[in-house]
């Protein structure tokens, strides 16, 4: 299960890398390409950042310095690929769009799966949180649904096939209200064991990341 929940943190994760940068007529003009270059680099973008800079800058005239900006790229990504900003990003549930050189992403990698799991286990808990929420206004719905019915079964005038149906539609209720609870109960367990996961995984990175 948690191979499960990582795999989707990191699918969800890597949506949210898209690329969707435009820079300004000011920007284009300015022509510090080595400058833009660094600034992806180290925010941990694709080469297909340019392609999009490229398509910014062609309404002003503009064309890239392809050379200066992947040098500036190359010093951006030596300050984006460390471990300490790999941990950061799967922390954050931030995309990894395998931008790092083989040599720094040994270590980058490692510190970024260990991100993955501190975040896969918040948002464990985050979910759990939410689904007692949800259950718990549930149930307080069905008790006013009760409530209601009971009174309406009291109502003078009615027939004693009508009576039936009420206190039939009530038990339906009681019923699915008993479904609710015990699903309420699981949701409170599942909260317990992922406090525990996310205690367990803050301890255990918490030598070599430090206090986050």
């Amino acid at each position: 299960m948690r191979t499960l929940i990582i795999a989707a943190a990191a699918a969800a994760a890597a949506l949210g890398l898209g690329s969707c940068a435009t820079m300004s007529a000011e920007q284009c003009l300015a022509g510090d390409w080595s400058g833009q270059g660094y600034s992806d680099g180290a925010s941990g973008l694709t080469m297909s950042r340019l392609d999009e800079h490229a398509e910014a800058c062609a309404k002003h005239g503009v064309t890239p310095d392809r050379t200066a900006y992947v040098a500036g790229r190359d010093q951006g990504l030596v300050r984006y690929c460390t471990p300490a900003n790999g941990f950061r990003s799967g922390r954050t549930g931030s995309g990894y769009g395998g931008v790092c050189p083989s040599y720094l992403e040994a270590d980058f990698m490692p510190a970024y799966r260990d991100g993955q799991m501190v975040y896969a286990a918040e948002q464990a808990l985050a979910n759990a949180r939410s689904s007692v929420d949800s259950l718990g206004y549930r149930l307080e719905e069905l008790d006013d649904k009760i409530t209601a019915k009971q009174a309406e079964a009291r109502a003078e005038g009615l027939t004693d096939a009508q009576r039936d149906e009420i206190r039939n539609r009530i038990q339906e209720i009681r019923r699915e209200r008993a479904d609710t609870e015990r699903d309420w109960r699981r949701a409170q367990d599942a909260i317990d064991d992922a406090e525990r996961e996310v205690r367990d995984v803050r301890w255990r990175f918490r030598e070599a990341y430090g206090d986050w």
